[in-house]
């Protein structure tokens, strides 16, 4: 089973969406990135960085339970190297994110005093969130605004509108719907991606996604994996992707009729446990390769 899946997913909202970005810049003052921390590449849109090149930028590693913790410090240094701050964050426990009002008046302490100077009596800094679909931002919104109104759903695409939320008397959040790109130049990305659900999988073939992804798991085994399929490093050592994925189905028990192992069945219990971060931290992108 040696196939590859093009990956190419641009629903027509997301359109409608850059221009809503691009028209809300001028109300706002920061502007907060949520980056799976697992991929922090792949999922930044490069269309968002030249929309957002006007204004200063913070980066939310979210997921970073999910993620090599010395990994992603590595990420935060060479976003500092690039003169942009980034704080690790799980959003849906709310790890990290006592750090992210600190920050954003840290970020913007210039310009908050630059309105005190004016006269202007308690100036309300704006910030915008952007991320992809299903990288966190409905999570982050109903953590660091106390509220449950963001929409917060285990799926892609669920946001539709920009919505404001206030967070404190003198901060204002403005939620934007996720943004992909109309095609991946680069199909590492794309895939990548789907790995991590920002992908829908109904619009995938999700064998050959599980195929190509225990080919990087073989590469980067982890303790867990192993342990979840009663395996042996040796035993994955010298087959590829798809006899891994049936070896996984006959540990498991997915046979069908007459004793063929269901390989579709497999596949999506192998994505479902890395997604739930079953297979240990694992970061599929680090910083020294860009």
């Amino acid at each position: 089973m040696n196939e590859k899946q093009y990956f190419q997913w641009f629903p027509g909202h997301m359109t409608k969406t850059k221009r809503q970005i691009q028209s809300s810049l001028k109300l706002i003052d920061l502007v907060v990135e949520i980056l799976d921390a697992r991929i922090p590449v792949s999922s930044s849109n490069p269309d968002l960085n030249q929309l957002i090149i006007s204004k200063p930028k913070l980066i939310l590693l979210n997921k970073c339970d999910k993620a090599d913790k010395q990994a992603t410090m590595d990420w935060i240094k060479y976003y500092a190297g690039k003169g942009v701050k980034a704080i690790p964050v799980d959003c849906k426990t709310g790890i990290g994110l006592n750090k992210f009002v600190p920050s954003v008046r840290e970020i913007l302490k210039d310009k908050f005093d630059a309105q005190m100077k004016k006269g202007i009596k308690n100036p309300i800094l704006r910030i915008m969130i952007v991320g992809i679909p299903n990288v966190g931002k409905s999570s982050f919104i109903n953590r660091i605004s106390k509220q449950t109104r963001a929409k917060v759903e285990d799926r892609p695409g669920v946001t539709r509108g920009n919505q404001w939320y206030t967070i404190s008397k003198d901060l204002e959040l403005l939620d934007t719907p996720g943004v992909l790109w109309p095609k991946f130049d680069d199909q590492v990305v794309g895939e990548r991606l789907a790995f991590t659900g920002a992908i829908k999988d109904n619009i995938l073939d999700i064998e050959l996604l599980a195929v190509d992804f225990l080919e990087l798991m073989k590469k980067n085994v982890t303790e867990e994996f192993l342990q979840r399929f009663k395996l042996k490093a040796d035993d994955i050592a010298d087959i590829d992707g798809y006899e891994i994925l049936k070896l996984v189905g006959r540990k498991r028990g997915m046979l069908i009729s007459g004793g063929e192992i269901d390989t579709e069945r497999a596949a999506n219990l192998v994505m479902d446990e890395y997604r739930d971060g079953k297979f240990g931290k694992l970061t599929l992108e680090r910083a020294e390769d860009y």
